[in-house]
This record gives structure tokens, C-alpha cells and sequence, in this order.
């Protein structure tokens, strides 16, 4: 049962203290658009995951676990929004103003133009807004807002979506930008009514594992931008930085000539990354071996196991095999399926490969390397990084420009591929 608001009013908004004007249809052509800037937050991994910046007027929700930084990196981005003399409104409800204040000073953030409002109430948090008429605003979080016409409490269906239809009203009509934030599940999901992320112009996800320094801040949603980007981010006592070199920093503690490791060349976004591939085959006493995967799909695996017994007559039948992505990266696209051809025979048969390649193409059933997109900006990534050796699929070699400065190996089948060990 979903509790709904009977209201005699015209609209559902219109208690608002908005300035409301009826509209009525026009052409497509009559439609005037003005110069349409957006707000730079100066955290460059930040504005490039939202497309380029701020669109005035758009409803952006965030999502992550709890303690994976999406209340440091708002408070940061509204720092830097304030620093010319624009106004910004920090709503939280959940801290109160004096605990906001404490955070804000370890992360160094200061500004007189950054108002703290600590409330649940969104009819108070609208008077606010309206008062201070700021230039972006975050709420922290919409699951502990409420309205006074529902009487359910904060965060049930009800109240967290006619709580974000009024925020995304009065967003449209202000042209103010406002941030969500947004609880999630154990399933890693958004709290709340999955209607939710429909309303909204932007969702991103705040992923990261607290075993490790890094974040990740993934666009799934973006009506004004790619929903393919990422931006790398390091938490340190000051707060969350920007991560100007991903591949660097992945490969920072990567092993030299020793078995089971490769790095490939993947692609998050509009941005090449390498990143290191590591696999452990070793013998067991145990009727069933076990098959363990952490970064790429568990089923993938599983078939480019059955492709080398086929194909390459390797024996994984009393073997357990592990296979991860260093750093805890996620990576889903097919390009990584020779980096795990290679990963797993290196293991098996003990031999290393040369710490100066990078390897990347897609493995088909008949054990055929398939050519990938984009092949150009990972050889040109695997350059820049220093690396003399590519290993990718023969077909893509011949779309390669002639400047490169590495020695690209085409192959057709991975009997060829493993020929390298």
C-alpha cells in the first residue's frame, strides 16, 4: 500500500512560492535557446563524469555505500562553486550543523558563500532555498526527508518520491542545480522507489572497496553526457583527490617476471586504462576444483577455461583457478578476454611474460581472436606508459597509424597468442 496526496490545489506544487507560469504548446521552432553554461567545480574527474559540468536546472542523484566519501566530494564541489562569490546550500539530514562544520575543517573547506542548513522538513528546506537563492544545492540525503502531508515516515516510497518530484520542480523552475543523495540496498541499488532514477537527469555511483585507497564515480544515467564515464579518485585524511593518471596508479605496485600476471588495456568511458591482470592456477587434492573470479564476469571465465582445454590442450581438470584484477577495478567489456588467456596459461605452465607488453583482444568458442574498438587510443595509453610490446588481434593492427612507437603483434588464434610464453 502506497500512501498518496489528495490535494484540491491546481497542482501538486503550486504551495510553492514559485514564480509559476502557465505554458501552453509551441513549435519546435519557436523555441529559443540561450547560451546555456555550465557550472565548473574545477574537479576535473568530477565535471568530466557529469558531462562537462553542471547543467543549470538538473536533478543529479548519487549513490554509494555508506562511508565510501559522496558527502566529502559534495561538500568539496560546493567548496569550489563557492569560490566566486556564488552561494551554495548544504542541506543535511542527518548531521547536525556544528558536526557538518567539524567535517568541513578536516577537509579544509571554507567559504562564506557556503551556507549549512540542518533539516528534514521539505517544505522548511524549500523556504531555505528560496531565501538564499543559491547556485547549486546539495540535500544529504533524500531518504530523511519528509513531508507534512504524508504521514508516513521518512524514506518509505511515498515520501521519498513526492519528496524528489517537488526538488525536481522547483529545480526546472529556479534553474538551480540540485544534488541527491541517495541510500543504497545490499544489492548496491537505490533505496526507495526505482521510479526515482527515471525522475532524475543524472545518476551516478560512488563504488570503491574500503580495502583499498581508491574511488570510482560511474555515470549509469546522463541526459546531458556520455553514461560510459568514470572518474578515479584517491581518499586521504584531507579528503577525496582526483586521480589525474588512473593507469599509473594501478600499476604502481604491478610484480616484474613473474607468472600469472599480464597487463591489459581496457576502456571505462571516453578514457583508456591499464590495468593489472593476475591468475593463479594450482594443482588440488579435491574431487571439484574451485573457480574464483574478482573484476571480471565468472562466467566469462569459466568459458575462456573451456577454450583453452579445447584448443590449446591444457589440462584444468584437477586445477584450482583464481583470477582478479589488481586494485579491485570492475572490468566487463570483451577486450579483457585474451588478457585472461594469457594470464591463465602463464600460471599453469609457470612462465612469465615480457613485463613490457600489454595484451588486449576478444576470444571467440573456436578460439579465434576477434578485433575490438578502439584499439588505437589503448596502443597510444600502452605508449605513453612505457610499454614496447602490444599483443592484440590481427585485424586491428591494420588500423593502427604508422607513428606508434611500439611493436604490435597481431594474432589470429590464441595457439598463436601463447606462442609468447
Amino acid at each position: 500500500m502506497v500512501e498518496e496526496v489528495i490535494s484540491p490545489l491546481d497542482t501538486p506544487y503550486s504551495s510553492l512560492d514559485l514564480p509559476f507560469e502557465k505554458s501552453s504548446p509551441q513549435t519546435l521552432n519557436e523555441i529559443e535557446l540561450g547560451p546555456e553554461e555550465r557550472l565548473l567545480t574545477t574537479i576535473g574527474e568530477f565535471d568530466r563524469v557529469l558531462g562537462g559540468g553542471i547543467v543549470p536546472g538538473s536533478v543529479i542523484l548519487i549513490g554509494g555505500d555508506p562511508g565510501i566519501g559522496k558527502s566529502t566530494l559534495l561538500l568539496q564541489a560546493l567548496n569550489k562553486l563557492s569560490a566566486n562569490e556564488k552561494k551554495v546550500l548544504y542541506v543535511s539530514g542527518e548531521e547536525s550543523i556544528r558536526q557538518t562544520k567539524m567535517r568541513a575543517e578536516r577537509l579544509g573547506v571554507s567559504s562564506l558563500n557556503l551556507f549549512v542548513h540542518a533539516e528534514n522538513s521539505l517544505e522548511t528546506i524549500i523556504k531555505g532555498i528560496m531565501d538564499v537563492k543559491p547556485r547549486a544545492v546539495v540535500i544529504d540525503s533524500i531518504q530523511t526527508i519528509f513531508m507534512t502531508d504524508l504521514q508516513s515516515a521518512p524514506g518509505t516510497v511515498s515520501q521519498v518520491r513526492e519528496s524528489s518530484g517537488r526538488l525536481i520542480f522547483l529545480a526546472k523552475k529556479t534553474g538551480i542545480p540540485i544534488f541527491l543523495v541517495g541510500h543504497v540496498t545490499k544489492e548496491g541499488a537505490i533505496a526507495g522507489p526505482r521510479v526515482l532514477e527515471h525522475m532524475v537527469d543524472t545518476v551516478l555511483y560512488f563504488e570503491g572497496d574500503r580495502g583499498h585507497p581508491y574511488r570510482i564515480l560511474r555515470s549509469v544515467k546522463n541526459r546531458f553526457g556520455s553514461t560510459n564515464e568514470i572518474g578515479v579518485f584517491e581518499m586521504r585524511d584531507s579528503g577525496l583527490e582526483e586521480i589525474l593518471n588512473p593507469s599509473e596508479f594501478f600499476l604502481a605496485e604491478r610484480p616484474l617476471n613473474v607468472s600469472g600476471s599480464v597487463v591489459i588495456a581496457c576502456i571505462e568511458g571516453s578514457r583508456p586504462l591499464l590495468i593489472e591482470l593476475q591468475a593463479l592456477v594450482s594443482y588440488t587434492n579435491f574431487g571439484v576444483p574451485r573457480r574464483t573470479s574478482l573484476g571480471v564476469d565468472y562466467n566469462r571465465v569459466s568459458l575462456l577455461v573451456a577454450v583453452l582445454e579445447k584448443k590449446a590442450d591444457l589440462s584444468f581438470l584437477n586445477q584450482d583457478i583464481f583470477v582478479n584484477v589488481a586494485g579491485g577495478i570492475r572490468v566487463d567489456e570483451p577486450a579483457v578476454d585474451l588478457g585472461i588467456i594469457m594470464a591463465l596459461a602463464s600460471s599453469f605452465r609457470n612462465r612469465p611474460l615480457d613485463p613490457r607488453m600489454v595484451v588486449f583482444g576478444e576470444v571467440g568458442l573456436t578460439g579465434e581472436v576477434r578485433a575490438i574498438s578502439q584499439a588505437e587510443r589503448r596502443v597510444k595509453e600502452a605508449s605513453k606508459m612505457g610499454f614496447s610490446r602490444c599483443l592484440l588481434p590481427k585485424n586491428n593492427v591494420t588500423q593502427l597509424s604508422s607513428d606508434s612507437n611500439l611493436e604490435c603483434i597481431g594474432v589470429d588464434s590464441i595457439e598463436k597468442a601463447l606462442g609468447f610464453l
